[in-house]
């Protein structure tokens, strides 16, 4: 926006995007540490660990659940497995499929794992079986028969040379087999639950086994015996072992001997002494997720710890202090409220359907989880100018949370209680923060006053106090907004009305009526005197606060208009609904500027940047958007294309000027100009084909593609058809069959020019018969003519109208005599003699000639015009159709046509008369 000048704004792209990619299932770290692979129904995600972002995913082609997958140690080859029992191999750094085959399994694969040697495959089914695969050979090595259940982990031994697996199932034990011999060496039992995981220590010669009983067991490999069993009292999901030789005193551990560390139930990560059995470390109980942690991985190159939390959030941890250093969420379910957090607008506040709040770093990804309520969050609003935020829950709980600016740590600060019931909405003051105010589904609405000084660190909250109570609608309060100058205070309710308020004593000073559903949002103008309002009746309206007028009433969504928010300066509006759709608007036009298609589900949030660049959203399908304006980078775009566009148009007259055809033709593909193009070929049609070919073959394979689709487009002229049949037969006489293949869409331009072309083909097939027949007719007249061609030529050209023939009334015995001169004449004209130069011999029998010229000899019978003013006849004059038999036996017509000066003349003699 340049100076004051005000410009609307026309279009948003998706800077970036917070998506859900993990729903359950195995996780795992690629062997350099910078990738976690994780299943998402029948996708494979690769996050990245750096940009928290997406960076590949990989779905199988029968849209099936992926039950299972694996990564090589050398992080080249990924294996998955779906429930239509289908095994693929990807090259997953170029996102290609290498490999697919069908699992011999009878039923879908349950687990599976890879060698150190990135060789053979292990994969344990539900039908009981393991079987081995050499995935270089490409063949089926061992099949392996378990006792019963669902081999639910299998694992290699670290030491290749030993060539052993373990697995385990539903019955507790765990099975070593000899691959050397493909038999069960002995079976591990301890266990009186599913065993979980498995931790070997660095030399190969201890086992650590967790499980659900409760329980880990140390397990010498060298005696196959138990060593020590570790009651840790809780169910263990997740288990491995600490490197050796690294100081972790911090953790208590306080001796060279092997510690392994425990994730489970309780939800935190614990560190265990195997000889004592005894627990040196515990985290603390709530830095964690409740609901327990189901994965333990070990990244030893970066000397950290990564947990996945039965919320599907993945926690990375920094040994030696197991602090927190990085959060990613793999799944939000609902977002029901987003805004932009912190004075640069460097973190988003997410409320979603938890009763947990997620503070993402938009550079990152990376996002701190908020404990404190302890029911579903509702609503967020933020207080300007600072980084502190609200947030009120189904727990009848208010709560006020401050992000510090150095840390980025956000902590609760204060809170309220009161509502009888769960609170829906909650507004912050605009100038100052010295209040909030909060409606709910009792139906009242709350002012609450901040205090002064808020509590420091590691403080309690601090108690928020109510100043004002009012009973403010019949139903739900679904919104509430704080005018620009927090005097007023607007809310709108499940009863189909919105109400201002004063909030000096909030004394109600008028209602908004018109909507015929309930209001779900309501939003001041920050410039002007006006509200607008969101309502499930599909509309978004405009009131005016002196009068409560419906100013304007906005129509385009299909469903409930959830949320709403002013951009550029008030002069906009973007609107959220339920089809998942948000919409630009301009006011004053009515106008829906651009319509936004990035969600699968209800869009609950929005919130706008502080700067007017950025608009955040979010929805139902759990995927939260950020969008950039992108108005004024389109501007300069279209003006730089225009600019550019000058400067080519010009060059590319010089060039057609040049006779430069190759340049000048790759100008007018590069520009997109079929026209021009057009005007480039019918340049080249003067030269001849082989400039035509010169320039077509030296094209490339892009610029072909272009020409072959503008070609469909000339065919369908009749004016232009051959200048599209010449480029086609330039086209498919050089290049071969695999060549033309080769180009994008070929298939489609031929469907599209076979008709046209067949049409054509047919016009000209009409026009050649239509040619061969007046060739014909020439001819013919030619043969009944008796001049030569040379009289033809030298004899002028009559253009005035006349009539060659008169009716003659005379008696039956002079029109006998005419019919019986007239045969005389004929054949004074077949006696005509032809010199040796092929030209007529006129000078021997003028009477001849006379009678071949047809007018020369004096016929009584006939009335004849002479001097120069007679006209002379022309070539269509020459053939008359003689009348047909009548009544009337007295009269002879002789009839004639009259044809255009410009034909050609024919002998003027022909006269063909018939007497009845």
């Amino acid at each position: 926006m340049a100076g004051n000048t005000l410009r609307f704004k026309t279009n948003y792209a998706v800077s970036s995007k917070i998506e859900p990619f993990y729903k359950g299932g195995k996780v795992q770290i690629s062997n350099d540490e910078q990738y976690i692979f994780c299943t998402c129904g029948p996708r494979v995600n690769v996050l990245q660990i750096s940009t928290g972002k997406i960076v590949h995913s990989f779905e199988q082609d029968d849209q099936e659940d992926i039950t299972s997958f694996s990564l090589s140690p050398d992080d080249e080859v990924l294996v998955t497995a779906s429930k239509a029992l289908m095994l693929k191999q990807w090259a997953w750094k170029q996102d290609k499929c290498t490999r697919s085959w069908r699992a011999i399994h009878n039923v879908p694969v349950a687990s599976m794992a890879f060698d150190c040697t990135s060789t053979l495959l292990a994969t344990g089914g539900c039908d009981s079986t393991i079987k081995i695969w050499d995935v270089v050979k490409q063949y089926c090595t061992h099949n392996l028969k378990c006792s019963s259940g669902v081999v639910h982990l299998v694992q290699f031994h670290p030491d290749i040379n030993l060539l052993q697996l373990f697995s385990s199932s539903v019955d507790c034990g765990i099975c070593i087999w000899d691959l050397r011999t493909s038999k069960r060496v002995c079976v591990l039992e301890s266990h009186f639950s599913l065993v979980t995981s498995l931790a070997f220590s660095l030399d190969g010669h201890t086992l650590i086994s967790s499980g659900r009983d409760k329980i880990c067991t140390v397990w010498d490999l060298k005696e196959r015996t138990v060593k020590r069993t570790v009651p840790v009292y809780e169910a263990v999901e997740g288990v491995i072992v600490l490197p050796e030789n690294k100081d972790y005193s911090q953790l208590g551990v306080k001796s060279p001997e092997l510690h392994f560390v425990t994730a489970g139930s309780k939800g935190v990560l614990r560190v265990w002494h195997c000889s004592s059995a005894r627990c040196v470390f515990a985290q603390t109980p709530t830095a964690t997720a409740p609901l327990g942690l189901v994965h333990c991985l070990l990244m030893a190159r970066s000397a950290r710890i990564a947990a996945v939390t039965a919320e599907h959030n993945v926690l990375l941890y920094q040994l030696p202090y197991l602090s927190m250093q990085q959060q990613f969420v793999g799944y939000n379910d609902d977002v029901l409220d987003v805004k932009f957090l912190g004075k640069e607008d460097t973190h988003i506040v997410v409320a979603t359907n938890s009763s947990q709040l997620k503070v993402f770093d938009l550079a990152t990804s990376s996002c701190q989880i908020l404990y404190g309520h302890t029911d579903t969050v509702l609503s967020l609003d933020v207080f300007k100018k600072c980084s502190m935020f609200a947030s009120c829950a189904k727990d009848n709980c208010v709560k006020v949370w401050r992000m510090d600016s150095e840390t980025g740590i956000v902590r609760c600060v204060a809170q309220g209680q009161g509502h009888c019931n769960a609170v829906g909405s909650v507004s912050c003051s605009r100038l100052k923060k010295n209040f909030l105010v909060s409606g709910s589904q009792d139906c009242t609405i709350k002012v609450w006053d901040l205090p002064a000084v808020f509590p420091a660190v590691g403080s309690e909250p601090a108690k928020l106090i109510t100043r004002i109570t009012e009973k403010a609608h019949g139903k739900d309060v679904n919104s509430m907004a704080v005018s620009p100058n927090d005097k007023l205070l607007a809310s709108g309710s499940q009863d189909r009305t919105a109400k201002l308020w004063s909030l000096a004593d909030m004394s109600l000073l008028g209602v908004f009526q018109g909507h015929r559903r309930g209001i779900w949002c309501v939003q001041f103008s920050p410039v002007d005197q006006v509200l607008a309002t969101a309502s499930a009746d599909g509309t978004v309206k405009l009131w005016g606060l002196h009068d409560f007028s419906c100013l304007k009433t906005f129509e385009g969504h299909d469903a409930s208009v959830l949320k709403i928010i002013f951009v550029s300066r008030g002069t906009q509006l973007v609107s959220g609904g339920s089809d998942g759709l948000v919409k630009l608007w301009t006011i004053k036009t009515n106008e829906c500027v651009k319509t936004f298609d990035a969600h699968q589900d209800k869009v609950w949030a929005l919130h706008s940047s502080s700067r007017d660049d950025l608009v955040v959203s979010g929805s139902a399908d759990s995927t939260i958007t950020v969008w950039k304006d992108i108005t004024e980078e389109e501007l300069a775009e279209e003006q730089s294309k225009q600019e550019d566009q000058i400067l080519k148009q010009q060059e590319l007259s010089n060039l057609l000027h040049e006779k430069k055809y190759l340049k000048a033709l790759g100008i007018a593909i590069s520009l997109d100009q079929p026209h021009t193009a057009l005007q480039v070929i019918k340049g080249m049609s003067p030269e001849g084909t082989r400039q035509l070919e010169k320039t077509l073959l030296r094209l490339r394979q892009d610029q072909k593609e272009s020409l072959l689709r503008y070609c469909v487009v000339w065919n369908t002229n009749a004016r232009n058809c051959l200048d599209a049949q010449a480029v086609l037969q330039v086209l498919l006489t050089h290049l071969s069959p695999e060549e033309l293949l080769q180009l994008q869409g070929v298939r489609t331009h031929l469907e599209g020019l076979i008709p046209y072309t067949e049409r054509h083909m047919q016009r000209v097939g009409r026009l050649l018969q239509a040619s061969m027949f007046l060739d014909y007719m020439w001819r013919q007249m030619r043969v009944a003519g008796c001049g030569t061609s040379e009289e033809l030529r030298v004899e002028e050209m009559d253009t005035s109208p006349r009539e060659c023939f008169i009716i003659d009334k005379r008696p039956e015995l002079e029109k006998r005599t005419v019919t019986t001169h007239g045969q005389e004449d004929e054949d004074d004209y077949s006696q005509e003699s032809v010199g040796a130069n092929g030209s007529r011999d006129v000078s021997e029998d003028e009477e001849s000639v006379g009678a071949a010229k047809g007018a020369s000899a004096p016929r009584p019978w006939l009335r004849k015009e002479s001097g120069p003013n007679r006209p002379k006849t022309t070539g269509h004059e020459v053939l008359s159709e003689s009348s047909e038999e009548d009544d009337d036996d007295d009269d002879v017509m002789e009839i004639s046509t009259r044809c255009p000066p410009t034909q050609v003349a024919a002998p003027t003699s022909c006269i063909l008369t018939e007497a009845s």
